[in-house]
C-alpha cells in the first residue's frame, strides 16, 4: 500500500497526514501514469471510442488533478515558505503535461473520430455536449498548431501559469506583511469587539497594550467604515491601495508581471488565429464577441449613471453639512457612507452584525436548502487543515449526495477573498462502474470568533456566504455522471454566477432572515423593525456600486482586447474611469496591481459575467418571487433544470427550460432600484 497520502484515492483527503515533501513524489508518479496513459490513448490498441478513451486516459488524469487540486487549495489557504517552494516547483511540469494533453493533434483526431462515427448518434445529450466541448477546447488549446508555432503555444502556457501564480503569492504576501500598532484611543468609534479581536492581535505580537491593524478586510473594512481618525484611515487606505505595486518592495511589484501576462495572453490569441485574448475568452462563453460584451457593459453604466451621480451628491452634501469637510477624499467615503445610512435609515451594520452569529446563520442557509432542494445537511467527520475548518455532508433519501469543507475565517497564509472550488467531481467511474460523489471546498475570510462569543457577521458578509453556498450547489447537487460536464464542468463562464447570484436573494427575505438571526446577548431573533429599515436601505448606492462593477469589467476587456494595453495599464484604468466613474481615486491607487480575478484566476476578459450572469439571476428569481421564495415545487424545477444538468446543455437552454422563455433585464434593474 502507498503511504503517500496524496496518493490515497478513497476516503476522505488526508490533511492531518500531507506534508511538503509528500508534493513531488507523488506528482511524479501521477505525471507518468497519465503520459503514460496518453501514449497509450492515442496508439492503435485504443478504438476511437467514447468508453475506452475515457477508461485508459479519464482514469490517470483526473487522478493527477485531483493531488493537484489538493496541492493548490492548500497553497491557498495555509501557505508557509515548503509549500510554496514545492507547488512553484511543480506547477511548470503540471502546466506542461495539461498543456501538451490539450494540444496533442493525435488524441484530438481520435476524439474527432469519436464524433465523427455513426455511433455517436446513440451517445447520451451528455455525452456528446462533453465531446464538443472537448473538440472546442483541442482547438482552444493549440491541437491545430504545428512545428514552431505549437512549441512556442506551449513556452506561453508554462510562463502564463509561473506569472499567474507569482501574481497571486505578491498580493497575499503584501497583505500579509502591513502591520500597524496603534494605542486603542486612536480606533475612537470602531466596534467594541473588533478593536479586542485587535488587541488580543498585538498582545500576540508582543504588543501588549496596542491594537495590531492589517489589511485583511475583517480588519480594514471596519477602521474604514467607522474609524474618527481621518489620518488613520487616510494611513490605511493607501496601504491597501498601493500592495504588489511600485510603492513596495521591488520584489513584490505586479507591474511588469501585469505587462507580460497581458502581452503573452496577445500573442496567444494570434497564435490561435483570433484578433484579440478577448475573443479567445469568449469563444467558450454566452456572449457572441467583445464588441457585444462593451456594448452590454456601456448599456448599463448608462442607466446607472443618474443613481450613482444621486449616490455621490448625497455623500459629498452629508460630509460637507454634518462633518464640516468640503474636501471628501476616497479614504474618507465609506466612512461617511456609513454615518450617512445610520443617519438616513436610523441603523448600523454594527448593530445587524449582532443579530448574525455564523452559527445562527449556518443553520438557516441549511433549512433553506434543505427545504428547497429536498436533501438534509449533517456535520460530519474528515481531517482538515485547519482546526476552524468544519465538514458537511449532503444526503437525499439516506444516500451521498456529497460533501463540502466550509473555512469561514481570515488568517496569514490564506488567500483574501471567498471562493468555492472541487476537490473531487461527480463522476460514474468507468474503471469500476462505481458513482462517485462531489466534494467541495467553500472558503471565505470573516472575522474570527474573539473569546467565547461566536464570529459575527455583517449582513454582506452574510450575502458572501450565500453566494459561495450557491456555486457549491452547483457543483454538489449536479445528477450528470460525465466528467466533463457534471457539476460547474462545461458550464459557460458567463453563466457559473447564475446560481452564486440567485442565492444571494434569499438574504433579503423577512422569512427567511429572522429564521437565521439570534442576537448574541440575548439569543433574541432580529425585530422586523430593523429587517425593514435594512430593507429601505437595500440599494443604498446600488447605482455608485454597480458602476464600480462595470468599471472593472471594462478595465478587463479593454485590457484583453486593445493592442497597446500592455504597456498602457494604468493609463487604460484612468480613460476606463474617466468615462464611466462618478468618483475617481487618488493619483497613488493601484487597483489593477490587486485584481487577482484577471491577472491570477479565471476571469481574463471574463469580468463582466459577474453582471451578465446577474441578469440570468435577478430574472430566475423572479420565478420564486411570483410562486413564493420558499416554494417546493419551483425550487424542485430550478434544482432539475439548471443545477442539476450542470454543463451537460448550454446555459440558455437550462434558463429557458426554467423560465419557460429568454431572460430579460427589467428584473435585475428593478432589483437593485433602478427600473
Amino acid at each position: 500500500m502507498n503511504t503517500n497520502p496524496l496518493l490515497q484515492f478513497d476516503g476522505a483527503i488526508p490533511f492531518d497526514a500531507i506534508r511538503p515533501e509528500h508534493v513531488t513524489p507523488a506528482l511524479s508518479e501521477l505525471l507518468d501514469a497519465a503520459n503514460a496513459a496518453l501514449e497509450r490513448a492515442v496508439g492503435p490498441d485504443v478504438a476511437a471510442d467514447y468508453d475506452a478513451l475515457a477508461l485508459v486516459l479519464s482514469v490517470p488524469t483526473e487522478r493527477l488533478q485531483r493531488a493537484w487540486g489538493v496541492v493548490n487549495h492548500l497553497a491557498h489557504v495555509a501557505d508557509t515558505p515548503e509549500l510554496r517552494a514545492v507547488h512553484s516547483e511543480n506547477l511548470p511540469r503540471i502546466t506542461e503535461f495539461y498543456t501538451r494533453l490539450g494540444a496533442d493533434e493525435r488524441l484530438y483526431a481520435k476524439y474527432q473520430a469519436v464524433a465523427d462515427a455513426p455511433s455517436s448518434a446513440d451517445l447520451t445529450p451528455a455525452r456528446r455536449q462533453a465531446l464538443a466541448l472537448w473538440l472546442r477546447d483541442f482547438r482552444l488549446g493549440g491541437a491545430d498548431l504545428q512545428g514552431e508555432a505549437k512549441t512556442r503555444y506551449a513556452q506561453i502556457q508554462d510562463r502564463l501559469a509561473e506569472l499567474s501564480h507569482a501574481f497571486s503569492n505578491h498580493v497575499m504576501d503584501a497583505t500579509d506583511a502591513f502591520a500597524l500598532y496603534v494605542a486603542p484611543e486612536r480606533l475612537a468609534g470602531v466596534p467594541a469587539d473588533v478593536v479586542q479581536g485587535m488587541q488580543a492581535a498585538a498582545a500576540q505580537d508582543g504588543h501588549e497594550g496596542q491594537c495590531k491593524l492589517t489589511l485583511h478586510f475583517p480588519t480594514y473594512l471596519p477602521v474604514m467604515q467607522y474609524a474618527q481618525d481621518r489620518s488613520l484611515r487616510e494611513a490605511l487606505y493607501r496601504a491597501y491601495v498601493t500592495r504588489a505595486s511600485e510603492f513596495g518592495p521591488a520584489e513584490r511589484d505586479n507591474s511588469s508581471l501585469m505587462q507580460e501576462l497581458l502581452t503573452l495572453r496577445a500573442e496567444d490569441a494570434q497564435l490561435l488565429g483570433f484578433g484579440n485574448y478577448g475573443e479567445v475568452s469568449l469563444a467558450a462563453k454566452m456572449a457572441r464577441d467583445p464588441a457585444e460584451v462593451l456594448a452590454f457593459l456601456r448599456d448599463l453604466a448608462q442607466r446607472a449613471r443618474s443613481s450613482a451621480e444621486r449616490d455621490l451628491a448625497d455623500v459629498r452634501a452629508f460630509a460637507a453639512q454634518e462633518l464640516g469637510w468640503a474636501d471628501l477624499q476616497s479614504w474618507d467615503t465609506a466612512f461617511v457612507s456609513e454615518k450617512l445610512k445610520q443617519a438616513r435609515y436610523a441603523f448600523s451594520d454594527q448593530e445587524v452584525k449582532a443579530y448574525l452569529p455564523l452559527p445562527k446563520v449556518l443553520q438557516g442557509l441549511f433549512t433553506i436548502i434543505q427545504t428547497l432542494f429536498e436533501v438534509t445537511i449533517v456535520p460530519a467527520e474528515a481531517p482538515v487543515w485547519h482546526a476552524s475548518v468544519q465538514f458537511f455532508r449532503i444526503e437525499r433519501a439516506g444516500q451521498t449526495v456529497g460533501e463540502f469543507y466550509l473555512d469561514p475565517y481570515a488568517r496569514t497564509g490564506k488567500r483574501p477573498g471567498a471562493w468555492m472550488d472541487n476537490a473531487r467531481d461527480r463522476w460514474l467511474r468507468v474503471d469500476s462502474q462505481q458513482l462517485q460523489t462531489p466534494v467541495a471546498y467553500l472558503v471565505c475570510n470573516f472575522a474570527a470568533p474573539v473569546g467565547d462569543k461566536p464570529a459575527l457577521l455583517r449582513h454582506d458578509d452574510v450575502i458572501t456566504l450565500f453566494h459561495e453556498f450557491g456555486h457549491g450547489l452547483h457543483h454538489l447537487l449536479t445528477r450528470v455522471d460525465d466528467l466533463g460536464v457534471s457539476g460547474i464542468n462545461g458550464v459557460e463562464w458567463d453563466a457559473v454566477e447564475l446560481p452564486s447570484q440567485f442565492m444571494e436573494n434569499f438574504c433579503w427575505e423577512w422569512d427567511v432572515l429572522q429564521q437565521m438571526t439570534a442576537h448574541v446577548d440575548s439569543g433574541e431573533p432580529m425585530p422586523r423593525a430593523l429587517f425593514d429599515k435594512m430593507l429601505a436601505a437595500k440599494n443604498f448606492q446600488s447605482g455608485l456600486q454597480t458602476l464600480r462593477q462595470v468599471e472593472f469589467a471594462l478595465l478587463d476587456m479593454r485590457l484583453h482586447t486593445e493592442a497597446d494595453a500592455a504597456g498602457r495599464v494604468l493609463a487604460v484604468c484612468d480613460e476606463v474611469r474617466q468615462e464611466v466613474a462618478v468618483m475617481s481615486p487618488p493619483a497613488f491607487a493601484r487597483t489593477p496591481h490587486t485584481f487577482t480575478h484577471i491577472f491570477a484566476g479565471g476571469y481574463a476578459a471574463g469580468y463582466y459575467s459577474y453582471k451578465w450572469a446577474e441578469v440570468l439571476s435577478a430574472d430566475a428569481w423572479s420565478a420564486f418571487e411570483e410562486a413564493g421564495v420558499l416554494d417546493v415545487a419551483t425550487g424542485r424545477r430550478y434544482r432539475q433544470e439548471v443545477l442539476e444538468v450542470g454543463g451537460s446543455r448550454p446555459a440558455l437552454a437550462s434558463f429557458q427550460a426554467f423560465r419557460g422563455r429568454e431572460p430579460r433585464i427589467d428584473a435585475l434593474l428593478r432589483h437593485q432600484g433602478m427600473a
